[in-house]
Formats: C-alpha cells, structure tokens, sequence
C-alpha cells in the first residue's frame, strides 16, 4: 500500500523540502495551499506535475487552517497516514502587529486539525511543527524539559498549540508528536528572515544593486541549521513506535553578526562596511539566547545536524550570487 501524507504549508520552506523527501520515498503526498489570486508555489513547481498523469504522486488542495470544516473534510477525502502540520504565521516580529490572527491559525489551527482527525476516526500520525521560540527567556542549552517562557504571540500561540498536542496524545492516545526545530534555514528561507536578509544583501551588495544592510538585534544568539535535515527529522519522528516530542538543533550557536561577518567575508567584503544597525528591526520583547541541546533525537532518533551555521552561511550566499548573477 502506498503511504499518503498530508502537509499543510507545503509550499514553504520546510513544506517543500518535506514533499520532496517524501516523494523520494515513494508517499502519495497531499498539500493544502491557501487561494490567491498569484500563484505561490515556487518551492514545489520542480516536483509538481498535472494531477490528470497517471505517475503523479503530488496533489494540492485549497483551505486554510482558519477553516475548520474544509480541514474535516479534506482528511476524510485523503485519508493519510501521516499528517504534517507546517503552516503558520511564522515571522515573530509580525506576531506583534497580528497578534489575533497568529493565535487563530497557529494555535487554534492546530486544534482544528487534531479535532478533525479525532472526529473522523481516520488512523494517522500527527507531527506539530513547534519552535524553539516556546524558550523565549529561559536560558541556554535548552532542551525538552526546559522551562518554555514565549516572548512573543508567535510563540504564544505555539505554546498553545504544543501543549494541545500533548493533550490529545494523552487524551486519545493519538500518535501525536511536537517537533521542537530551533532556527533552521536554506536558500529557499523567506526574505523577511535575518539569514536570508543578510545573504541577498550580500549577494546584491556585491553585484553594485545594493548599498547597506539594515538589520536589528547584532547580539542576539540564534542555534542556526540546514533545513532539508532538520525535514529528516520529522519524518523519523513519525516512524517511531510511540510518540514523543524532540529538540532538534545543532547544539552551537551564532550571533546575528557573527553569522553576517562569515557571510560578506565569504564573498569578499567587510560587512563593517554595509551593516547599519536599526532599532526599527528590535522586538519589543528580546529573546537573547536559543541554543538546543538535541541529545534525545541523538539518541533515540539517531539524528544528528550535519550542516552548522557558517557552513550554513557559506552555502546561502553561493546561492543568492547564483540568483543574481541570472
């Protein structure tokens, strides 16, 4: 029997690595994608084929996590085995200018996805996508047993959502699992994340399109590492017998300047030269440290982060010259 997977957000970042990794394992993999009037699905069109071939194992389905009814109904439809939850509102910074809606699709959307599958008795496993961001103030190493102090709606919202998942594994016996990823990035990370902010700066700086770099916090500590790992993980997560939730991270943090200076070097400039500091870019509540400490997915998932953050750097910023250079 083929295995279905259902991934909501599958068309960021992690949304498409995951579909990619799961079609090389040869999943059925069923995507939920919000209606626009301008299509946003650069991240899968390579992996994307007319649903009418007869080879094609990838489908995509419009709703949002704000509807709950559409939700029910899709995993009646799909029928998976393994259901991802990926979507969200995922920039902390914009959570304090929409806090309401933060809560409603990344807290409240997740119960309406965990409901939808206990209503409709369909036999799956459930993976949250949890943040590192559910620390907030608590110092660093943290790992799952960490106290969780959330410095933000967004990770407000995903605190909710993480204990909601814990309820119903406990509750129902549901094979519900919360992945908590710290900082985890690629080529394809939006360019409103610091990382790839810096990246495309250096990559247009270099390339005369760009004179500085505006950026917030330099001194905040982020555990930064290679997303098409970080997607292996949620899928060993899953594979296991019972359910439990994971830190995955690299265990070595960065700071925002450090991880720019590595970047401009590697291209060949100063990054004294373009990076102006701006407090506009500061939240209004800091998170100084996140540093994970992932030796229970060692250890029990035999997952282990290959890519560390100035390898990280390295390879985004070949990326965005090679976008430049187009």
């Amino acid at each position: 029997m083929t295995p279905r997977a259902l991934i909501t957000g599958i068309t960021g970042q992690d949304g498409s690595y995951l579909a990619e990794l799961l079609l090389s394992k040869g999943y059925e993999v069923h995507g939920i994608i919000r209606r626009s009037s301008n299509f946003n699905t650069q991240r899968i069109d390579h992996i994307y084929s007319d649903p009418h071939e007869k080879k094609s194992r990838l489908f995509l389905h419009y709703g949002d996590l704000t509807d709950g009814v559409n939700l029910s109904n899709l995993l009646r439809q799909i029928e998976p085995h393994e259901v991802y939850n990926l979507a969200a509102q995922s920039h902390v910074m914009v959570s304090f200018s929409v806090p309401e809606y933060t809560a409603d699709v990344d807290a409240v959307g997740a119960i309406r996805i965990l409901e939808a599958i206990r209503s409709s008795e369909i036999n799956c496993k459930f993976y949250q996508a949890s943040s590192s961001e559910l620390f907030g103030s608590t110092p660093p190493p943290q790992n799952e047993f960490s106290l969780m102090s959330p410095q933000s709606p967004y990770a407000a919202a995903k605190l909710y959502a993480f204990w909601v998942t814990k309820n119903y594994r406990e509750a129902y016996g549901m094979h519900a699992t919360n992945g908590i990823l710290f900082n985890h990035e690629s080529p394809r990370r939006g360019e409103t994340f610091v990382t790839r902010k810096i990246t495309k700066a250096v990559a247009r700086i270099k390339m005369n399109r760009q004179e500085k770099l505006y950026l917030g916090n330099l001194e905040a500590i982020r555990d930064w590492g290679y997303a098409p790992e970080y997607v292996e993980s949620m899928w060993t997560m899953l594979q296991q017998p019972q359910p439990q939730d994971y830190v995955i991270a690299t265990g070595i943090g960065a700071t925002v300047k450090e991880f720019a200076e590595v970047a401009f070097n590697h291209a060949g400039l100063n990054w004294k030269d373009f990076v102006v500091h701006d407090p506009r870019y500061e939240r209004p509540a800091e998170v100084n440290a996140l540093i994970g400490d992932p030796r229970v997915a060692f250890d029990k998932l035999g997952w282990r982060a290959k890519t560390h953050w100035d390898a990280l750097a390295k390879l985004m910023v070949d990326a965005d010259l090679a976008i430049e250079a187009r």
